[in-house]
Parts: structure tokens; sequence; C-alpha cells
């Protein structure tokens, strides 16, 4: 017996202008098909939103458009499509990276007394999806979640150097540079001239240049494409303002994290280069 989707309610009124009914018709057509439910008509549809077939035509239409939907003509039924995997593969290479970084970064942690971070790029912005503190417990302006100008940061600048010119160019064409913090790039023949020497870098160090007093270094996190998708970086409290009195040992070890990283993700690491510095 065909089991007859259970009606759920239409879009909730809301007072707040920032949400947007048609995409959450379209999220709430998605979440209806379930392994009980694979298959639906249009009638289906319209009766999961509490609509009538017209108004939920113009969604169905546009999800099957853009992929999330396929339509076999011979039963006038829906199923899920191919690009509703690409959103779960995104959020599953996410949860992956992290949960594969994880007990990397505390064995850098452990090793050097350094806290240890993971980021990803937004933007033009790094995005902190990881943080591993110091047993020294020195407080730090950054926590999970934080986004920081990418052009200021040890990690950030590990991100855009993976960018061509042209997409570098791109991205920063209309930045605005009047509040740049300490020592970030503040045109953008700066931040290009900043890429060009960040390219080849094995790995980045910066003293004080985003949050005064602190020393940081960062390496690249590839993919099994080569491409770079994350980036690692330990920092701690500076004593010093010379970018070739830290130690060596700590940049060995954030190198050797982000291709042991790497490694677990099923990429390659690239050959070493001289590290870039600031």
């Amino acid at each position: 017996m065909d089991k007859t989707p259970e009606p759920s309610p239409a879009v909730p009124p809301s007072d707040d202008k920032y949400i947007v009914p048609g995409l959450i018709r379209g999220l709430q057509v998605l979440q209806a098909f379930t392994p009980d439910n694979r298959e639906m008509t249009l009638s289906d549809i319209a009766r999961q939103l509490g609509t009538t077939r017209s108004a939920a035509f113009r969604t169905v239409y546009t999800l099957a458009h853009q992929g999330y939907l396929l339509h076999n003509p011979q039963t006038s039924r829906y199923t899920l499509g191919p690009a509703v995997l690409r959103l779960g593969y995104g959020y599953l290479a996410t949860r992956e990276l992290v949960e594969v970084a994880l007990p990397e970064l505390e064995k850098l942690r452990d090793t050097t007394d350094w806290s240890a971070h993971l980021g990803v790029r937004d933007g033009r912005f790094v995005l902190y999806m990881l943080r591993v503190p110091s047993h020294m417990g020195l407080a730090s302006i950054v926590h999970v979640g934080s986004r920081l100008p990418a052009a200021g940061t040890t990690m950030g600048r590990v991100l855009l150097a993976d960018l061509s010119e042209e997409e570098l160019i791109r991205l920063f064409r209309d930045e605005t540079y009047q509040n740049a913090p300490g020592q970030t790039p503040r045109s953008l023949s700066e931040v290009s001239a900043q890429w060009k020497r960040d390219r080849n870098a094995r790995s980045i160090v910066q003293i004080g240049s985003f949050e005064t007093g602190i020393v940081s270094i960062a390496a690249p996190v590839r993919d099994i494409e080569g491409n770079v998708v994350a980036a690692i970086n330990a920092t701690q409290a500076a004593s010093a303002d010379r970018v070739d009195s830290i130690d060596e040992t700590v940049r060995h070890e954030v190198e050797r994290t982000a291709d042991a990283i790497t490694r677990l993700l099923g990429g390659l690491p690239k050959p070493s280069f001289p590290p870039s510095s600031e």
C-alpha cells in the first residue's frame, strides 16, 4: 500500500525581514523526501507544504532546474537529484577535516606547547574551525567561529597563496583598507606583493602583524587534487621582534603536522620551498 505523505505546515509567518519564504519552502520540499518516502508527485509535495499545486509548482520547478530534484515524466513523480549529494559532500568533507585534524593539532600543541588552530577561507576572511590552546593558557582574541582578515593572518595568507593572480585581484579589487588592523596590507598592490612572496612558501611566519605580541607560523593542508583546502598554525606570545629568531623546530613541527593532515585526507604534500617571513 502506498504511503500518503503527512501534511506539514506551510511556511510560518515571520516578522524577521531577512527570512526568505521561498528558500524555506524549497528546504521544506527537500526535507520531505525520506527513506520511506523517496518519490512524490506535485500534489504530494503541495500537501507537504500545505499549499496548492500551482503555488508549489514554482518551487519544485526551480529545484528541478538546479538539479536538486529529478522528474520522471512517465510517472509524474519527483525524486531527490544529484545536487543534494554535493551539499552533503561539502558538509561531510568539513566534518572529516575537523575530525582528522584535531588529534594532529593536539600532538602539535603537546610537542611545542604553542596554541594550534585550523582555518578555512571564507571570501576575504579566514574562518577558524578548530582551536587547541596551549597548556600555558595564554589569552587570545580568536576562538572557533572567528573570522579574521585573510591578508593579515598567517593562515589567511597560506589560503590566499593558492589562488591565481586573477582570482586574488577579483577578490580584493573592491576591498576597503582604511581600517585594516596592524600591519595588514592596505592596498591591492600590497596584497599582490605579499601574495607573490607567499606563493611557493613551505610555511609563513609573522610576529605581531595582526595580533600584537603574538608570533604565528602557518602551513597549508591539501586535498587529493593538491588544492589548499585549509591551513593550520601555531601561535605563542612573542619574545622577540625578529622572525629569524623563531625556533626552527616549531616551524618544522607545523609543516610536519600540515603534511600529516594532508596525507590523512588522501593528499600529497608539495615539495619544500623556503618559508615566507615578515
